[in-house]
């Protein structure tokens, strides 16, 4: 999906596949059936003039980007404001979820069914995707679960409309702008014809739910028909593009995304971090060891406990990162990589985890930061966005509580630093 702005559009949602699905997409022909408005909702008239006024400004802009007029005229000719889509940017509730309810969803039994159905099916094509670009063809089908459920879930709006009405009346209208000038860009090339271009209201297209800008950057033509095709019933374009954006992220082949650990009794927790890289021997010598049972093994990895010391553990390698230029949250890429493995055959995460715990809502994790910045400890905002630096200021404000330096956010933490 994604380019360098992966990082930007996983910020709209968890995973983009929470942004399609929301209506039919014709399964039979070659124009699907797109929903234009919901909930009876018509568009405001001032808007609709609005709009039509914004998008002849917004030409001159399009010229100097390379569109011409003709393809800028065949896109935006039954453009007009869309509420549905303002609608559904504006109620994207807050993930609140804690992964392992998400992981509930994101690998349950059906998707794991599905993924070894559609594993079967495509065969032949993608052994082939797989050895053209080395990364592993069931990471390429959890990706295709995991963004629509391998095509069932593409996206119903038009695509130029939706960017349109969010250029001009969203609240991110610069990053919205860049991605119709690459939508325009798409249809200057002849890969699909306007009426076909379909995704979700955030932009993202087909069964791989690119952005404009990552297609333009990343997707392929692997069927050799001249186009880069990610919207039609065919998903081989849409997997060798995700196939060829991981290599291109960095993909290492033969080598794992992660693996379950278990840690020792009494476990420290201090050198835990995705920056905190370690050979294993190191691990090893931490008296870490794979949750099935043997060795870790050898290569830089470095430990992830995504819920806190009571949780599942994991070693992350270069290959988690990779995952992670498609979607930046570490619930996305560790339900990829689990339904990768259960594609594979592997089984279900061992380590139980923790009863009652529960994800911060945004509110309570910028009074975690508020309250640990008073106390002196620097978490570089409080945004609610839990990053590298607000993880460092809860295991220093652990260490100096005497407890073990996880840098989870938890109800615990928010209650003790309420008391401090």
């Amino acid at each position: 999906m994604r380019f360098s702005a992966a990082l930007a559009i996983g910020a709209l949602s968890l995973s983009l596949a929470a942004c399609v699905g929301g209506g039919p997409v014709s399964q039979s022909g070659s124009s699907p059936t797109v929903i234009k408005y919901g909930r009876d909702m018509s568009p405001d008239p001032a808007k609709v003039a609005g709009l039509s006024q914004w998008v002849q400004g917004f030409r001159a802009r399009a010229n100097a980007s390379g569109i011409s007029n003709s393809t800028f005229d065949a896109a935006f000719r039954d453009v007009i404001y869309n509420p549905e889509v303002i609608r559904r940017s504006q109620n994207q509730a807050e993930f609140t979820k804690s992964l392992w309810e998400y992981l509930e969803t994101a690998v349950s039994e059906k998707r794991i069914t599905n993924g070894r159905a559609m594993l079967a099916r495509h065969a032949g094509v993608l052994n082939q995707i797989e050895a053209t670009y080395g990364v592993d063809k069931e990471v390429v089908v959890a990706v295709w679960g995991m963004e629509s459920s391998y095509g069932e879930k593409r996206g119903d709006l038009p695509l130029i409309e939706a960017l349109a009405t969010l250029s001009y009346d969203g609240r991110r209208a610069e990053f919205f702008q860049q991605q119709l000038i690459g939508a325009l860009k798409i249809l200057e090339q002849g890969d699909v014809a306007p009426r076909n271009m379909t995704g979700s209201w955030a932009g993202a297209m087909g069964h791989t739910q690119f952005i404009p800008t990552s297609y333009l950057a990343f997707a392929v033509d692997f069927t050799g028909d001249g186009k880069r095709d990610i919207w039609s019933e065919d998903p081989t374009d849409a997997l060798a593009s995700t196939a060829a954006y991981l290599a291109k992220s960095g993909w290492q082949k033969g080598q794992p995304w992660g693996m379950e650990v278990t840690l020792p009794p009494g476990f420290g927790a201090a050198v835990s971090g995705k920056s905190a890289k370690r050979a294993g021997s190191e691990w090893r010598a931490m008296g870490i060891t794979r949750a099935g049972g043997g060795a870790v093994p050898d290569g830089q990895a470095a430990l992830l406990l995504p819920s806190g010391i009571k949780g599942a553990a994991f070693l992350i390698y270069r290959n988690f990162h990779a995952i992670e230029r498609y979607n930046q949250a570490d619930s996305y890429v560790i339900a990829v990589g689990h339904l990768s493995d259960r594609l594979k055959g592997g089984g279900p995460l061992r380590t139980p985890w923790p009863e009652g715990d529960a994800t911060l809502r945004l509110v309570e994790r910028m009074e975690v930061q508020e309250r640990l910045t008073a106390l002196g400890f620097d978490t570089g905002g409080a945004d609610g966005n839990v990053g590298a630096k607000t993880i460092a200021a809860i295991k220093a404000f652990q260490q100096s509580r005497g407890l073990v330096p996880d840098g989870y956010p938890n109800a615990d933490l928010l209650a003790l630093l309420r008391r401090s």
